[in-house]
């Protein structure tokens, strides 16, 4: 683990590249929260291990996610040798490999999940509707960590929807196209979930945010991208006097 002198952050150990679109957004933002908090020239300390994204995805598409996750743990590492004080997802999806990542390596990880119901609860909201990669959407790695740690009732599109979301996203927001029909097709399915009764909409692939805002739904979003890199701002500031 990094030393750290009184005046000093704690370095950030960011896995990335999932997509590196995403990536870009979660650095631009833990930059920018850092220089408001402390002003002047401050910025993030921080590290990033960057993945080639075509690696991961063929996993993920192959169903190998142990493969994946030894990726995943290796990146942790190579974060832990380089000095991070703590390590960042910065994905919703790869957070199917936590508990292996936990287990490799001596470094609190700051989950993704836990982030973005935090806010929720606060708001005092219940039922959440849940958008995200199909992976993220169907498997119980996100959801159940909501509902067994926070006791937050989480719903996802049905079928069809589920697929229109996650091929948006593999199609078209990896590859940084922003398509208006795409805009409306989320839109529709965000108001079918609010009829279904979500009191709010989580935001669970963090390049979501690069196509919907608030403008596009009737109940709050949660963007777990913004919530995620602020979590790791107020973590990196913890150390310093006043925090």
């Amino acid at each position: 683990m990094s030393t750290t002198s009184e005046r000093s952050t704690q370095v950030i150990g960011l896995i990335g590249g999932l997509s590196w679109k995403s990536s870009a957004e979660y650095y631009r933002l833990i930059n920018e929260a850092v220089g408001k908090r402390r002003g002047g020239m401050h910025s993030a300390r921080c590290l990033l291990w960057s993945f080639d994204f075509a690696d991961i995805e063929l996993l993920q598409r192959t169903d190998r996610w142990e493969q994946a996750a030894a990726l995943m743990v290796d990146a942790a590492q190579r974060l832990q040798r380089g000095g991070a004080d703590f390590l960042v997802i910065a994905t919703n999806t790869m957070h199917i490999s936590a508990p292996q990542i936990e287990a490799a390596v001596d470094l609190p990880l700051l989950h993704i999940a836990d982030a973005a119901a935090a806010p929720i609860k606060a708001a005092g909201l219940r039922r959440v509707g849940l958008l995200g990669t199909a992976f993220t959407m169907e498997q119980d790695f996100y959801s159940g960590r909501m509902a067994r740690q926070h006791g937050l009732d989480v719903i996802v599109p049905e079928t069809l929807d589920r697929a229109t979301v996650h091929r948006i996203i593999y199609q078209e927001l990896v590859h940084g196209r922003l398509l208006e029909t795409s805009r409306d097709a989320y839109r529709q399915v965000i108001a079918r979930l609010v009829a279904r009764g979500a009191e709010a909409i989580i935001l669970g692939c963090t390049e979501l945010m690069l196509l919907v805002g608030p403008a596009d739904s009737a109940v709050p979003l949660y963007d777990t991208t913004a919530l995620h890199a602020e979590a790791a701002v107020l973590r990196a500031l913890s150390t310093l006097p006043g925090h």
